[in-house]
């Protein structure tokens, strides 16, 4: 990797004086443009000059000390130089040049904020940055590490090129377990007329039939981890704001799956009228128009829904006899845009879950990991019955490190639960934990009065996905279904006939 920049610094008067002490500091900087690289590596000055008021000079560098690093290094032993002496300061850097080379065996198309262009030749994806009079990236981006994450943007996107997988290691598997079922229990269901589709995409209606199934899975969660564990319940908020996105770390990537949340730009009737109208006269909504009414949108419907919560911590010191906190929500819907990979009612847009958190020092985080792994597979073996499995596999924040491997996750990651589905041979994932590390407290700056670093985990219990793995193998015939869930279940609620 090797960077190039052409940049100036502005002084508050001309310099011509200062000619002879300039020219020495740039001869000695050599400590100050490799400290803390490797022997032989660094940034060094391949050419200055001092013109009136101003000092243009150029910095070739390699990744150890990247060349607006180099700059910043400069500027304030310039500054105390120049200041002591000829009573002049150093104004301001403007940047006129900016180009970063990366090793590559491919080009990449995508845009990327701040960098002009980007050229592939002999090996080397060439980025030139948009800087200059006109340009978007000058002294304020550079001292904010723009040109860092542009870099680590780079790479993460020649890393997905070349395809570095998931982890997923097998952990624990169930006996085999005849199924009692064969086909697709969407569409038997549907036939049913236990659900029916929503008049949203990837919504479904559940009717009595349906809704008392969740209302069982719900009631064996409260009877066999709510309760025994001691968590206690609250209500998240369903809006998430893009301020939580960025502190939890969503909003580097959630955008193409999240359905946006836009205010109108005023309640006034009077601003709203000519819609209103239309519809009057036309019965059909004036899309094009109302998109022109609506304000930007700041943030998206609940996606993951434990991240609302960790406002009501943001900022907090915690007592050491509060921990570990273990808390749960069960109070709305989660939405999440499929694009084509909807199907039936285990891949939606619209789902209902129970989701569990918990926070507390790295002993106890992991600890009660432990206790819900054996919650769940009392549920999944003694209760459903099911055929399932369980498989660690990278947690979304460290794919998005490019981190996968079992040995980098130092005891944070993710456990997926999936199931047979009989109908078709596939397996689905109808459940998952995760131990998040520090990452959601240090976000939120969420602190332990001890000092001790403070963890945290979560776990999604999905309704609608643990339903599709019970009834892919037990179908809807409760006869077939285990005992054991049967008490629990009772009566078949009456549904709704129609003629």
């Amino acid at each position: 990797m090797r960077f190039h920049l052409e940049a100036s610094f502005r002084l508050s008067a001309d310099a011509a004086a200062a000619q002879e002490a300039i020219t020495q500091f740039f001869a000695e900087a050599g400590p100050i443009l490799q400290k803390g690289a490797p022997e032989g590596h660094g940034a060094e000055i391949s050419q200055w000059k001092l013109i009136g008021n101003r000092i243009d000079l150029t910095i070739e560098s390699d990744r150890y000390v990247r060349a607006h690093d180099a700059v910043l290094r400069l500027r304030k032993p310039l500054a105390e130089l120049l200041g002591k002496k000829y009573h002049i300061g150093v104004r301001g850097l403007d940047i006129s040049k900016f180009e970063i080379e990366v090793e590559s065996d491919r080009a990449i198309e995508h845009k990327i904020p701040y960098v002009r262009s980007i050229n592939f030749e002999n090996g080397l994806l060439k980025l030139d940055l948009d800087v200059g009079p006109s340009g978007t990236l000058g002294q304020s981006e550079i001292e904010n590490r723009i040109p860092d994450r542009i870099v680590s943007l780079l790479e993460e996107k020649l890393q997905t090129y070349g395809g570095k997988g998931e982890h997923w290691e097998l952990l624990w598997e169930s006996a085999e377990r005849e199924p009692k079922f064969n086909r697709d229990p969407t569409e038997e269901m549907l036939k049913s007329g236990w659900i029916k589709h929503g008049s949203s995409r990837g919504q479904w209606i559940y009717g009595p039939e349906a809704t008392h199934i969740f209302r069982t899975f719900e009631q064996i969660v409260l009877d066999e981890i709510i309760g025994p564990l001691g968590y206690s319940e609250m209500i998240f908020p369903k809006l998430d704001t893009w301020d939580v996105w960025k502190k939890s770390g969503h909003a580097q990537g959630v955008y193409p799956e999240i359905y946006f949340v836009c205010p109108p730009k005023t309640r006034d009737p009077a601003f709203w009228e000519e819609v209103m109208d239309y519809y009057k006269v036309t019965h059909e909504v004036p899309l094009e128009l109302v998109k022109e009414k609506i304000d930007v949108p700041i943030g998206g419907m609940c996606y993951a829904q434990c991240p609302t919560f960790w406002g009501f911590l943001q900022g907090m010191t915690l007592a050491n006899e509060e921990l570990p906190i273990k808390v749960f929500d069960r109070s709305g819907t989660s939405h999440r845009y499929e694009s084509g990979g909807i199907h039936g009612i285990e891949r939606v847009d619209e789902f209902h879950r129970i989701e569990i958190v918990w926070l507390g020092t790295n002993e106890q985080a992991l600890a009660e990991a432990e206790k819900l792994k054996a919650c769940y597979k009392h549920i999944f073996e003694d209760i459903l019955e099911l055929r399932w499995r369980m498989a660690w596999v990278t947690p979304w924040f460290m794919a998005q490190e490019g981190k996968t491997g079992l040995a980098e996750m130092s005891g944070a990651g993710t456990v997926d639960y999936e199931a047979v589905l009989p109908y078709n041979g596939n397996w689905i994932e109808f459940q998952n934990l995760s131990v998040n590390g520090e990452k959601y407290p240090k976000g939120f700056t969420v602190k332990a009065q001890s000092g001790e670093p403070l963890w945290s985990g979560c776990s999604g219990v999905g309704l609608e996905r643990w339903t599709s793995a019970f009834l892919s193998q037990k179908g809807l015939d409760m006869d077939n279904w285990p005992n054991a869930f049967r008490r629990r279940f009772g009566e078949m609620p009456k549904g709704i006939r129609f003629l």
